[in-house]
């Protein structure tokens, strides 16, 4: 039996314009009465209340698995710091979902609002529609974005998109905003769309895969190759085992292979269509 915390649409659209959902996780709930869960505090526009004034509660956590459902477009950090099991959402959500996951899933069927994955460390973060500016990147102030795990967005993301990306995979179904992969540390950005201007724009190393249209490459990137690396339909099949359920998973090559940004080392690599 999972655990099903449904929204009180009426008093969130009422009551408040934001509410942290953070340490509502099944690792933290594991077992607890819906009565204990309902008295659990969670923030809302910056004060504490207890979640069963924004939530009905129902069933419990102890199978590993969350479920919500309602209006959650104002719930922000659902499934923040998750170690394990499952969180399985359906509708849009807000803000920083996922952020600094250490393991476990979390599934959206709708979309999601900025900062998605943030500072992801492990475990799977799988979005059905879209997604806003900096999914899988960095938290200001903080020198690296995600250090593990995966994120697979069906839909498009906004800017910023797998910026300062240490280790993990970012895999977008449609377009990706401008600046993707920006300082990219490691971990890998694959796009099916079309990958806007600034893409991998002073990047140290990782990879940037573009299955969609051939895009305007980086003045910091040097032309290298047409060939065919056996790592890119590896990495496909991966990300197809993983649920992304984009088309573009079974791309074929060749792919033209670009070395950069040259003013951070030149040791990164964005695959692309040859124009």
């Amino acid at each position: 039996m999972a655990l099903e915390l449904t929204a009180r649409d009426d008093v969130i659209g009422q009551a408040c314009l934001s509410i942290d959902l953070s340490g509502i996780t099944p690792d933290r709930l594991a077992d607890l009465p819906p009565a204990d869960v309902a008295s659990r505090p969670v923030r809302a526009d910056g004060s504490p209340h207890p979640l069963g004034k924004f939530f009905t509660v129902a069933g419990l956590a102890n199978d590993g698995r969350i479920v919500l459902r309602g209006n959650l477009t104002r719930v922000h950090h659902i499934a923040a710091g998750m170690a394990s099991g499952s969180i399985h959402v359906d509708g849009t959500i807000g803000r920083h979902a996922g952020e600094g996951m250490a393991g476990g899933r979390l599934t959206v069927d709708g979309s999601a609002g900025d900062w998605l994955a943030c500072g992801l460390r492990g475990g799977v973060v799988h979005v059905f529609g879209d997604a806003g500016d900096n999914a899988a990147a960095a938290l200001p102030r903080h020198e690296h974005g995600v250090n593990g795990g995966t994120v697979l967005v069906e839909g498009t993301v906004g800017q910023l998109a797998g910026a300062r990306m240490r280790r993990g995979i970012l895999a977008v179904g449609g377009d990706c905003g401008e600046g993707a992969g920006f300082e990219l540390r490691a971990g890998t950005v694959v796009v099916a769309g079309s990958l806007g201007p600034r893409a991998g724009a002073a990047m140290r190393r990782g990879s940037i895969v573009a299955l969609g249209p051939t895009p305007d490459i980086w003045p910091g990137f040097t032309q290298g190759s047409v060939w065919q690396p056996a790592v890119v339909p590896m990495l496909l099949r991966q990300l197809a085992r993983n649920g992304w359920k984009s088309p573009a998973a079974t791309a074929r090559g060749p792919w033209q292979h670009w070395h950069g940004d040259l003013t951070a080392g030149s040791r990164g690599e964005l695959f692309c269509q040859p124009s």
